[in-house]
């Protein structure tokens, strides 16, 4: 069993019966994920939301809502193994679900990719299991933490504006299966002291983290060094910090409105792949030349909506430097975020990963064939060629050769691929589609469709489509 232990007594809190009961969200499809850790705070949060949910039982106020417990094994500490078996019995015990990830992290694995691969393996539980709702035990100590870390890197608005109390942790694309995960930090206005007392009332146990302890991680240096010291100087630092994160936050909302309105010539969609949002040169130009803060905003908020780090500002300066100085025809790209980010007739667009790099991924996938229900109007391949051509082996997969000619609609004209994609304003870069042959003869275009002339309208039919 885990090492475990009662604080020393503290007179409790005034606050800690009566504020620790948070606003769990509660609608038809609500299925309520905890991260638990083992440590004070999460086991608090864990506490807390079984009384609130048992309350609301009591008073026949609401129906019950499932809970998942969910604990993430780093495999860092000698002590791992014995944190999970607390948390697996720390839900049997309260009978709800429970569950648990392993994650596998070189020991140089430094803080910010240790926090990343935790919110994947998080993310990955909530929908395996259906989870709509997680929370989180951030309180208001680490969102002081929060601030004087982005401030000492230098950070921005939206750095300081520290942690939200709720956001969507899934960036869910349109005509996919993906259910939106919702991340809640409900005890973020309240303190340590106020969860130890707390803690102290209800008699709970927990576990300890020697790694906490450690000076040699920043945010323990922050939360053991530098805090105290602020609250000596300054009592109520922490708190302040906080309610200036609060305020940060709001500021950073009416940017966010701001860079829509001043963007709204600029910020540009594109219908074949929801990750190419651009953002068209000219005007973003023009916009820097008479306002290089207002464009700022409006790049900043473009990378906010792809989800991708904010560059710094010695960055920033250097892409206006080489946009103000490219032709408006120029393949002009900067590295940024794992990906690039590309000048393309006269737009920015980004992509996570360079086809022309990765050409061996464009097979990362396979063409199915897709029933077409006899009674519908729609046209498909006949299911009987299909079938004579899985079996004699006449179905291929092949990339662009160049010269490649289609005809996408019964009337259209027979066009080059290249055509085709020039058509659909798809860049050139993204051209290398996989194509599927039967026969020796072109089929259909992943991304474009299917060559109209091989189609039928009556008997079995099957829509080929690729899935990646």
């Amino acid at each position: 069993m885990a090492n475990s232990r009662k604080l020393n007594p503290k007179p409790p809190s005034r606050r800690s019966s009566q504020v620790i009961k948070p606003q769990l969200p509660r609608s038809q499809d609500t299925v309520i994920g905890i991260a638990l850790s083992g440590g004070l705070d999460s086991m608090v949060l864990f506490d807390a939301v079984i009384r609130n949910l048992a309350a609301l039982k009591t008073d026949k106020k609401g129906t019950s809502i499932p809970i998942w417990v969910f604990h993430i094994h780093h495999g860092l500490q000698k002590s791992a193994d014995a944190w999970l078996d607390f948390c697996a019995l720390a839900a049997q015990r309260k009978k709800v679900h429970f569950d648990f990830r392993l994650l596998q992290l070189p020991a140089n694995t430094n803080e910010a990719e240790a926090r990343l691969a935790r919110y994947e393996a998080l993310a990955d539980l909530c929908a395996v299991h259906g989870v709509s709702d997680l929370l989180l035990a951030h309180h208001q100590n680490d969102q002081a933490e929060t601030v004087l870390l982005q401030l000492l890197r230098g950070a921005g608005v939206r750095g300081l504006a520290g942690m939200p109390m709720m956001r969507n942790m899934t960036k869910v694309e349109p005509n996919t299966q993906t259910k939106p995960i919702t991340l809640w930090r409900p005890l973020l206005d309240l303190s340590r002291a106020e969860l130890e007392a707390y803690a102290q009332q209800h008699r709970l146990k927990w576990v300890e983290d020697p790694s906490n302890r450690s000076l040699v991680y920043r945010r323990n240096a922050v939360r053991h060094s530098l805090l105290p010291k602020l609250e000596q100087v300054q009592p109520g630092a922490i708190a302040n910090l906080a309610r200036s994160a609060k305020l940060l936050s709001d500021s950073q909302h009416l940017l966010e409105r701001l860079a829509q309105l001043d963007g709204a010539e600029i910020l540009q969609s594109s219908k074949t792949a929801p990750l190419t949002t651009g953002l068209k040169v000219k005007p973003l130009l023009d916009l820097y030349l008479k306002d290089a803060s207002a464009a700022n905003n409006v790049m900043r908020y473009w990378l906010l909506q792809l989800g991708l780090a904010m560059p710094s500002l010695e960055r920033l300066q250097s892409w206006w430097l080489d946009l103000q100085r490219a032709r408006s025809d120029a393949r002009l790209k900067f590295l940024h975020a794992g990906g690039e980010i590309r000048l393309w007739r006269g737009q920015l667009i980004y992509e996570a990963t360079s086809n022309q790099q990765n050409s061996d991924k464009a097979f990362a996938g396979k063409w199915v064939f897709l029933p077409v229900p006899l009674r519908s109007k729609r046209l498909g391949l006949a299911a009987a060629w299909v079938q004579e051509a899985q079996l004699t082996g006449a179905i291929e997969y092949r990339l662009r050769k160049g010269g490649e000619r289609f005809q996408k609609t019964a009337r259209g004209a027979t066009k080059t691929l290249k055509n085709l994609f020039q058509e659909d304003a798809i860049p050139p870069w993204q051209r290398q589609a996989p194509l599927l042959f039967i026969a020796n003869e072109l089929v259909a275009v992943a991304g474009i469709g299917v060559n109209h002339p091989h189609l039928v309208a009556t008997g079995n039919r099957v829509w080929p489509e690729w899935q990646a």
